[in-house]
């Protein structure tokens, strides 16, 4: 591991640099953002997206392994920059420079059956989850659109556990583009909304899901705005069998995600039980 003869402090420029990459602006600005801990870490590495690793003593002795990567400055750290690079209360002491992964819609979208678009959410927690969720359920991309959050927020990153490194995720800044645009990649648009339109279980039924599907997910207050939600095929609800009032975000799309991937995944005829 190359490294300064001593460890790089919270004022090192390098470290000062890196901690810019915790605002958005600085994010875009230089096309970098950051990643922490070994997982996310282990991932970013795995797809080639690390351009710089910072690392305490500590986390070197637990996680050799990641710090040996051709053509990526490896720098030490001392504890107290760890903790200037982390959002978290208990830092890791590892985190990557990566290099931004978002594509424009069209190439995100190429050759894809089943996309999660994210149009007007919030919480990076939820956003990341649904990556996950995504990542999970098989999903080829993941499109983010209209005011939803940065896909490169720590919160977001870390929710993600390293599937925003497994799946392509495109950007398109208008909602209308980017339902046109799934439209172009050969993608009926479902849009999950649970105030109106046709039952889960209803479209599963009737064979709707088995065509290659773009499902949009809405704000957690506000749902889709009504110009968007009537650009999409069809409105679906998560049906509530019991007595809650709602899901969140995160699980109504891993509900309409992964009814997506059994319906793509069922034979056509299926055989009789026996």
């Amino acid at each position: 591991m190359a490294q300064p003869s001593a460890p790089y402090t919270e004022r090192t420029p390098r470290v000062v640099a890196a901690r810019g990459l915790l605002r958005r602006r600085d994010r875009e600005r230089a096309g970098r953002f950051l990643a922490e801990g070994p997982q996310a870490v282990r991932e970013a590495l795995g797809c080639g997206a690390v351009r710089e690793l910072f690392v305490t003593e500590r986390a070197a002795a637990r996680h050799p392994e990641l710090l040996g990567p051709p053509g990526v400055r490896v720098s030490l750290i001392t504890e107290r920059a760890a903790a200037r690079l982390s959002e978290t209360a208990s830092p890791q002491g590892i985190v990557a420079v990566c290099a931004a992964l978002t594509r424009p819609a069209a190439d995100a979208l190429r050759g894809t059956r089943l996309v999660a678009v994210l149009a007007g959410v919030a919480d990076p927690g939820n956003a990341g989850t649904v990556i996950r969720v995504a990542d999970a359920a098989g999903a080829d991309a993941v499109l983010f659109t209209g005011d939803t959050v940065d896909p490169y927020n720590g919160k977001c990153v870390r929710a993600s556990t390293g599937s925003l490194f497994h799946l392509p995720v495109g950007m398109e800044p208008d909602p209308r583009l980017a339902v046109a645009a799934c439209r172009q990649a050969g993608l009926q648009v479902l849009a999950a909304d649970a105030t109106t339109g046709r039952d889960l279980d209803e479209v599963l039924d009737a064979g709707t899901l088995r065509a290659p599907t773009a499902w949009l997910f809405g704000n957690e207050s506000h749902g889709l705005d009504r110009d968007l939600l009537a650009l999409a095929d069809h409105a679906v609800a998560v049906p509530l069998h019991g007595h809650a009032e709602s899901l969140n975000l995160a699980a109504a799309a891993a509900v309409c995600l992964y009814a997506s991937a059994r319906a793509h995944r069922r034979p056509s005829s299926p055989e009789p039980i026996t």
